[in-house]
């Protein structure tokens, strides 16, 4: 299975950040020393004529040019360096990649990205363009630039323990990407924005009714693009490793197995039904880091399984 990477590109954090951003260069080197699991390539940079397809010109100058307001600093999270826009540029391109490969061998990942609360005018949450975004679009350009008529119809899934707001409020309105988010309700952000299907969870919130929750939200997404007559042509998939137990910020009670079988249910209900799936990995702060890079290995193991046993429908492959 094909996975791309961006950790060779630093954040430049000031020593005692607490943004754990060691933990992309442990999952990267888990897999190499793991050899014939994941064919992995270090990330192409997205352009800036991609990241227009969502982000406003003025915020994608501001952020190459070194020209972010000590304001819009802290709502990132990240202090501005060349190596922060850097880094920003190949984790989109990360996400690009994945998609492409998706659509052409049914799965793929990111082994980073999922940079969810990024809007289109300003970036957040640790989170400075919203990689999921502009690979959904710029996959609708190259879906109709391969002379297809209709629009790719993207379906975003993301279950980090946060609410998927930049993403929301980027396709607000916009039938051809349907935006689901299952996250923690007093949870950042305090202000929600409206996804097409939220589902808030409890603090405290265990497999159990996880799992149960995640199956309804599965089966109301399926019921309403049958109603539409519609299906997916590409999955987005956010597998965030916050919600585990053991995750600074997550605020509920999911194990690793339980997290493992959320990406299991997940991966099975999109191959089942043809669709191909570009994973992210999305938020993942463990108080032991080791917990968090583990949760991330396991999800990528369940997309390797699904990506072993996928058949691609001719009809929705880039080939």
């Amino acid at each position: 299975m094909q996975a791309f990477h961006s950790d060779a590109h630093s954040l430049a954090l000031p020593p005692g950040h607490s943004f754990p951003a060691s933990k992309y260069r442990l999952l990267r080197e888990h897999f190499e020393a793991d050899p014939g699991l994941l064919q992995m390539a270090a990330a192409p940079a997205a352009s800036a004529a991609e990241l227009a397809l969502v982000h406003t010109p003025g915020y994608i100058d501001a952020v190459m040019r070194g020209e972010l307001s000590p304001t819009q600093q802290r709502e990132i999270g990240f202090p501005w360096s060349p190596s922060m826009a850097t880094r920003s540029l190949h984790s989109v391109g990360a996400s690009i990649a994945a998609a492409r490969a998706a659509l052409a061998e049914g799965v793929a990942a990111n082994m980073a990205g999922g940079t969810h609360h990024a809007f289109a005018d300003r970036g957040s949450g640790y989170c400075v363009f919203n990689d999921v975004a502009v690979a959904a679009r710029l996959m609708q350009r190259e879906w109709q630039q391969l002379g297809h008529t209709e629009t790719l119809p993207v379906l975003v899934i993301d279950l980090d323990v946060h609410q998927g707001n930049g993403t929301a409020a980027i396709f607000e309105g916009d039938d051809s990407v349907f935006t689901f988010s299952m996250h923690g309700a007093k949870n950042f952000p305090a202000r929600k924005e409206r996804s097409d299907l939220d589902v808030e969870l409890p603090d405290g919130c265990s497999d159990a009714p996880y799992l149960e929750a995640l199956d309804r939200a599965l089966e109301e997404i399926w019921a309403r693009h049958t109603a539409a007559r519609t299906q997916p042509g590409l999955a987005f998939y956010l597998a965030g490793a916050d919600p585990h137990e053991g995750d600074r910020l997550g605020r509920l009670k999911l194990t690793s197995a339980g997290l493992a079988e959320r990406d299991r249910r997940v991966l099975a209900a999109l191959r089942e039904r043809g669709i191909p799936v570009a994973l992210s990995m999305a938020g993942g702060y463990g108080h032991d880091i080791a917990s968090t890079v583990a949760v991330q290995v396991n999800t990528l193991n369940e997309a390797v399984r699904a990506w072993a046993g996928w058949r691609m429908p001719g009809s929705r492959a880039f080939v």
